[in-house]
């Protein structure tokens, strides 16, 4: 049965290197579960049961910020809520300081808290001190990484010449600060760290609302110009990939994020089980789109019909199916067009055997069914990306939310789509943005670092 599965990771840049050449990297970055006992964010009083269910509400939360109903403005930074799955340690500055941040897949450009302050939350880590860094430098007004922001997020003090960001978060959170570049260091496991000179980042000295003080601020890691992903583009290849593991909420499991060349499976490697699937280039850049055909329960095939939507435009929703659907490992759940949904849980419903139907009593789970001591028979769900069939195990698809409870960790939305992570645990997922294509190969994430 499916045992507690990935909710929130710190990405420690604990790293692998390995260089080809002078220009092309490989990294292998650990990652820690939020919840495993490794964590510093790890409460034992806390039940399996709880930390599903925040994490239930955090996914709900964090798909906010695709929601076509929201504002223009809120749409075009992207930002919803300052919550995050993942802390990722990075260095920057010289001499370099150690910050931990919030790494978001749905977030490009990364921000820090900066000293001098204005206003900042508090941060138990060493803050970074912009006057005290020889390689510090703030980005023109007229500069093209300005002007990567979008208008609602940018602005200017024209007396000095610097570029501003500003971000407003759904929760009342925001940050303000200077556009600047900085040296960025990582980490590799033989101790030398490997420095990326210029990377465009925000200084915050004005930031509030919910952060958590363990973290410095976000590590943009989305499709767009100014993601630390986007910029390490040349280093890494415009490749990238992460293998999530269900067993990371113990000591035992780990799972990793890879960067370069060797991150991603050959394309060629169908033998291995390997499966490719466009991205979908669209609005906001910042999303990684893909599009969803059908999804089969067993041998019952159902077509998807969840539309797609820009959210820059006026009219908000689109008829059309390319792109229909965002891939996030910052969200938990798996979210389907409701009226996709409805045939699609009345078909996984009529395939569980041996199970009698329950309701979540927290009211975040649709499809949930009595497990016991006793097996119960659920049915393979097998996701129909455009060139892409990905057969989900178990693990994949339903979650065990308490001792006799087991829930179908998919839910319905009004809203965009969105694969969760759930749904890529024991994936070595690839994202290819040379050939903008994502691959997917089952892999025991814990026993293939």
């Amino acid at each position: 049965m499916a045992t507690p599965i990935l909710l929130c990771f710190f990405i420690f840049f604990s790293v692998t290197l390995s260089s080809s050449s002078t220009h092309h990297k490989n990294f292998t970055i650990e990652l820690i579960h939020r919840d495993s006992p490794l964590s510093p964010l790890y409460n034992p009083l806390n039940t399996v049961t709880d930390r599903l269910n925040a994490a239930f509400l955090r996914s709900v939360s964090r798909s906010r910020r695709f929601n076509h109903q929201l504002s223009k403005t809120d749409l075009q930074s992207g930002l919803i809520g300052a919550d995050g799955e993942f802390f990722m340690s990075i260095t920057i500055g010289t001499p370099p300081i150690k910050v931990l941040g919030i790494a978001d897949t749905g977030s490009d450009l990364t921000w820090i808290q900066c000293k001098p302050c204005q206003q900042c939350y508090k941060e138990n880590g060493q803050m970074f001190d912009k006057k005290k860094s020889s390689t510090y430098k703030n980005e023109r007004c007229d500069s093209r990484n300005c002007h990567a922001l979008a208008t609602s997020e940018r602005g200017c003090d024209e007396s000095n010449n610097v570029c501003k960001y500003r971000y407003s978060y759904g929760d009342q959170s925001f940050s303000k600060g200077d556009v600047a570049t900085e040296t960025i260091s990582i980490d590799s496991a033989s101790g030398s760290p490997v420095s990326f000179p210029g990377t465009v980042f925000g200084c915050g000295y004005n930031n509030g609302g919910t952060f958590d003080e363990t973290g410095s601020g976000i590590i943009g890691l989305g499709g767009g110009q100014l993601s630390l992903i986007s910029q390490l583009s040349s280093s890494i290849s415009k490749k990238f990939s992460y293998c999530l593991s269900h067993k990371s909420s113990t000591t035992n499991g780990t799972s990793v994020i890879n960067l370069g060349t060797d991150s991603i499976p050959s394309s060629l490697s169908k033998d291995a089980g390997v499966v490719s699937t466009p991205l979908v280039d669209k609005e906001p850049l910042t999303y990684y789109y893909l599009t969803l055909e059908a999804i089969s329960v067993g041998k019952k095939k159902i077509p998807y019909t969840g539309s797609t939507y820009n959210p820059n435009d006026d009219g908000g929703i689109f008829s059309e199916t390319s792109g229909n659907i965002i891939i996030d490992s910052g969200t938990t759940l798996t979210l389907l067009d409701s009226g996709f949904f409805d045939k699609f849980g009345a078909a996984v419903e009529e395939s569980v055997t041996g199970a009698k139907r329950l309701s979540d009593p927290q009211g975040g789970l649709s499809h949930c069914f009595k497990s016991g001591s006793a097996e119960i028979g659920l049915p393979e769900l097998t996701v129909h990306f455009t060139g892409a069939d990905v057969k989900l195990s178990p693990i994949n698809a339903f979650v065990k939310v308490s001792e006799d409870m087991v829930c179908l960790s998919m839910i319905p939305t009004t809203d965009v789509a969105i694969y969760g992570n759930f749904a890529q645990m024991d994936f070595l997922v690839g994202y290819d943005l040379e050939t903008r294509t994502v691959s997917f190969q089952r892999m025991n994430c814990s026993a293939n670092l």
